[in-house]
């Protein structure tokens, strides 16, 4: 099986612990706390439609009943692309692939999240102008002198969304995804307004320089695309299957971090809803820890906390970010898991552990990732783990030769 690393140290059996008590996520009961986190994997075909390794892929991380699993994040629309073999939710074919997937998921007791994507500045202005498709973002602040020049080569220079472009993006391309991730069996629906991405460029004043109702140096402004998408998503999906990611500290794709000024704005904003009767089913935090898909300096998130997250929203939060990294003993796992409504995200480790649930109860040592394999379209790192009683040898020249194909 593909490593970088050997296996850890035998962990801790964990369950007798918390995180193997029911806990109550909107409309549906987990078995236990732990979620797989969104982690982008590019196993998708070119017309972003899921393959069938995806449907292996998630059936197999779905095995232990009960699991919440979060899918990679998937394409709302044509416009919210632009990058390379990840899935979409927009076209009749993708919503019948991913059918096929929530069904594999079902089979197993387990639960089924799409989360909606929009690129946004980070986008490939090349792909984009391969497909018809304009480069937007809030504004036309580049994320690198890279894109720039890729942008310029590509005659697709960066510019901001017009008025009705935003207002098309509120109010036709995420109730469209919505009701599609309907369409395709999924339980819930959690719209990615974390790390950099379109959503959460609005929210930051670094990638945010528009004049009008949706940017400047109001908060109430820069938020106001996100609080609207909430508010036209609720009356379709259900508050209790709608849910939202946050990274108030991530500075991946920026150069400063959101912040916890304006995520508390949001974070009140979506208790005042719920005290109305519209709780969200859930709302993910992204850990200090972490930045993208690495691991920050032990001492860069020292003084970051999103506690002040939890004072504000009531409700259930999923928190994400580097639980693994105090194995054996897990310390920091139990601890956030006191207040009774914490369900913990796994993303790398449950890349490289397809029975993570039940290592971790069990307490069986982990494989580690291999981060090198994350992001290729074959099936080496992807299908190519075992689970604990599985003793299979993978030969890797085969599987780097072992491509999706469209479920559809």
């Amino acid at each position: 099986m593909p490593q970088d690393k050997p296996q850890t140290t035998p962990i801790r059996a964990l369950g007798d612990t918390k995180l193997f008590q029911p806990i109550q996520v909107g409309r549906h009961t987990l078995a236990q706390r732990i979620a797989f986190a969104p982690s982008t994997r590019r196993r998708a075909t070119s017309n972003h439609v899921a393959t069938d390794i995806s449907l292996d892929y998630y059936k197999a991380r779905a095995q232990a009943p009960g699991t919440l699993i979060i899918t990679e994040a998937t394409f709302a629309s044509p416009q919210a692309g632009g990058g390379a073999h990840v899935p979409g939710i927009f076209t009749s074919q993708q919503i019948q692939a991913w059918k096929k997937i929530t069904d594999a998921i079902r089979s197993q007791g387990s639960f089924s999240c799409v989360q909606l994507w929009h690129l946004g500045r980070v986008a490939d202005p090349a792909l984009l102008k391969s497909q018809g498709l304009d480069f937007v973002a809030p504004s036309a602040e580049y994320v690198s002198d890279e894109s720039h020049r890729v942008a310029h080569a590509a005659d697709n220079e960066l510019r901001p969304f017009t008025t009705e472009e935003i207002e098309d993006l509120i109010h036709h391309q995420y109730p469209t995804a919505a009701r599609n991730a309907l369409d395709a069996g999924f339980d819930y629906v959690e719209i990615h307004s974390a790390h950099g991405y379109t959503l959460d460029q609005f929210l930051n004043p670094e990638t945010n320089k528009r004049h009008d109702e949706y940017g400047g140096a109001s908060i109430e402004n820069r938020t106001r695309v996100l609080l609207q998408i909430i508010d036209q998503l609720i009356p379709i999906v259900g508050a209790d299957r709608l849910a939202v990611r946050l990274s108030p500290w991530a500075k991946f794709q920026v150069t400063s971090a959101v912040g916890p000024e304006t995520h508390a704005y949001i974070l009140t904003e979506l208790q005042r809803r719920a005290d109305s009767g519209n709780q969200l089913a859930y709302v993910s935090l992204v850990e200090p820890r972490v930045q993208g898909s690495y691991d920050v300096d032990a001492h860069t998130s020292v003084t970051q906390s999103n506690e002040f997250a939890l004072k504000i929203w009531q409700g259930k939060v999923i928190r994400a970010g580097n639980y693994t990294y105090d194995a054996p003993q897990f310390d920091t796992l139990l601890r956030d898991l006191d207040d009774d409504r914490t369900i913990i995200g796994f993303s790398r480790f449950f890349i490289s552990n397809p029975d993570l649930v039940w290592r971790l109860k069990h307490g069986v040592a982990l494989n580690h990732y291999q981060r090198d394999t994350f992001y290729n379209q074959d099936n080496w790192g992807y299908n190519t783990w075992n689970s604990h009683d599985e003793d299979r040898v993978w030969d890797e020249a085969h599987e780097r030769r072992v491509f999706g194909r469209a479920l559809a």
